[in-house]
């Protein structure tokens, strides 16, 4: 990048934290608030210890100077200065030149009204990360998959058609719907290769599955791949088959919703 730009964002960068500096009262951070204070908002000392950053480094930063800062840095600052989806990724784009990781801030949610609109649906949807976790979902996709009951980890898609051994015995069509989300999750690690909870994932399923663990090391040979699981029998046993839409719900955190939509049901239990 143009080191002239470069120094015209460093004004922009100081007032920034500035200002997000000052709209903080130090009842906001669980601070005393003390006797009176000179400056409006909390201090630059403060700032630095609840970001758990050195004082003299945090100063320089603020001040626009032209320092090497790290990614875990910026965080730890953006999370201090109690700042939104939105403000963070602002803040990395003024002093790091490209957006935070994805999901690297904190556990995403959605906006209210894109859970009405998953509440209003009668059939499956819920909404995934890059990483595959489901972070929301409606009545019908938590009655055929149990999202509610699981523990925020265990919300993963492909931690739950890989490690899961309830759900695999309600998926009559594992062997061929296990590798085609695979090959999808693939294109999505393309978009974060290096991020530390994608890694993080996929060496915790090589642990648990033997049959990840071969095919992320040798993909079988499939043609396309599969946004959501093709063939479920409900609690009640029946076979239910599906074909899948994605929405994109918020393109900077990667948030997508999975649309199922009912092919055919064998009415017998089987």
């Amino acid at each position: 990048m143009d080191p002239r730009h470069l120094a015209r964002r460093r004004p922009e960068l100081a007032a920034f934290l500035q200002q997000h500096r000052r709209r903080l009262r130090p009842a906001d951070a669980g601070l005393p608030a003390g006797g009176r204070r000179r400056t409006l908002g909390l201090r630059r000392e403060e700032v630095a210890a609840l970001a758990g950053v050195g004082l003299t480094w945090y100063t320089w930063f603020e001040q626009g100077r032209d320092i090497g800062v790290s990614e875990d840095f910026l965080l730890r600052v953006a999370k201090a200065l109690r700042l939104d989806d939105d403000e963070c990724g602002h803040l990395f784009l003024l002093a790091h030149r490209r957006p935070p990781p994805p999901e690297a801030y904190h556990w995403p949610e959605v906006a209210p009204r894109v859970q009405q609109l998953l509440d209003e649906l009668a059939r499956p949807a819920y909404v995934i990360n890059l990483r595959w976790d489901a972070v929301a979902w409606n009545a019908a996709a938590d009655a055929l998959f149990g999202f509610a009951g699981r523990e925020r980890e265990a919300r993963n898609l492909l931690r739950m058609v890989f490690a899961d051994p309830a759900l695999r015995r309600r998926l009559p069509d594992w062997e061929e719907d296990a590798p085609r989300l695979l090959s999808h999750f693939r294109c999505d690690l393309a978009v974060a290769p290096d991020d530390p909870g994608m890694r993080a994932l996929i060496e915790a399923l090589q642990a648990l599955s033997p049959q990840f663990r071969r095919w992320w090391a040798a993909p079988p040979a499939i043609s396309g791949h599969r946004r959501g699981i093709g063939t479920v029998e409900d609690p009640q046993g029946r076979r239910r088959r599906f074909a899948h839409e994605l929405l994109t719900v918020d393109a900077h955190r990667h948030l997508r919703m999975i649309v199922y939509f009912e092919t055919a049901t064998d009415d017998e239990p089987s």
